[in-house]
């Protein structure tokens, strides 16, 4: 698995999985939010699947 994913890309993603999984626990989003866990783990391992199907990229490094 290749890294897909630059520092800046990661950080948003983690923090706006951070959030759903928060609203979604707190009950305010619903079932739904539990979709930010993707986020959180694609920021953790630095790929995306998607990124991959389109040929993208957005780490500078690799």
């Amino acid at each position: 698995m290749t890294r897909n994913l630059g520092l800046y890309d990661r950080l948003a993603r983690f923090a706006v999985g951070a959030l759903l999984i928060l609203l979604a626990v707190l009950g305010t989003i619903g079932l739904w939010g539990y979709i930010g866990v993707i986020l959180v783990v694609t920021a953790f391992i630095s790929f995306c699947p998607i990124y991959r199907l389109v040929g993208l990229k957005t780490c500078t490094e690799c």
